[in-house]
């Protein structure tokens, strides 16, 4: 059963809460709430989001300083964040938002759907670099399991394969993603994740293919998943 991802709304005001919760339901994700920067802050300390939709102006700690602070941690620094406001200050204002790290942002009242796709392919890329992370974890165990060299013998070959035609199901959905966001002419944040997305599996693909028998005797790293 594929886990559901999580969606972060900050906002002050409830009944924007609810809106958002309204128009991303559809999505089939995991939404949790927080109505301050500092309770937001809370949850990003014990969860893993796909994405982060901050409003900018709220009382206390601003839609600013709390990107601020999710940037300056290590957990949760490339979370991508998308600021939705209500007042227009011209270009500085936005340019601002961007400077804090956001990905995307976006005047109220927007449109629904724009909004879900937005959301939709950040979502998908998480997912991704989700079942990427398993594959390593999985080639992590063989690894330790099968010492240096080839890997060998009935269940080792059988974990290969059984790897080998995950990670293909990820290459496929990756490229099919990555192919979507060149048609769509979509942010360039989502298209740079998605490339790095693409890198990690290739690199996750060489070491996978460095353990089938006969590949030789140095035995390869796992790739990093920085």
């Amino acid at each position: 059963m594929v886990q559901k991802a999580k969606i972060l709304l900050v906002d002050d005001r409830p009944e924007n809460l609810l809106a958002l919760e309204a128009i991303l339901s559809a999505l089939d994700q995991t939404l949790v709430r927080a109505s301050s920067g500092e309770e937001a802050l809370k949850a990003l300390l014990t969860d893993d989001f796909a994405v982060i939709l901050l409003d900018v102006q709220m009382p206390g700690m601003d839609g600013f300083e709390t990107a601020a602070h999710i940037k300056r941690r290590e957990r949760t620094r490339d979370i991508p964040i998308i600021f939705l406001t209500a007042i227009n200050h011209g270009p500085h204002h936005t340019f601002r938002g961007y400077a804090a790290g956001a990905v995307d942002y976006i005047s109220k009242p927007f449109d629904p759907w724009v909004l879900r796709a937005k959301v939709s392919v950040f979502v998908e890329l998480y997912m991704k670099n989700c079942q990427l992370r398993e594959q390593a974890a999985l080639l992590r165990l063989q690894l330790e399991g099968g010492g240096k060299g080839a890997v060998g013998g009935k269940e080792s070959a059988g974990l290969l394969a059984e790897l080998s035609a995950r990670l293909a199901a990820v290459e496929e959905q990756a490229e099919a993603l990555s192919k979507q966001l060149d048609d769509d002419s979509a942010d360039a944040a989502a298209v740079a994740t998605a490339a790095h997305l693409e890198r990690k599996l290739t690199g996750l693909r060489r070491a996978l293919d460095a353990l089938e028998p006969g590949a030789g005797a140095g035995g390869p790293s796992v790739p990093s998943q920085n």
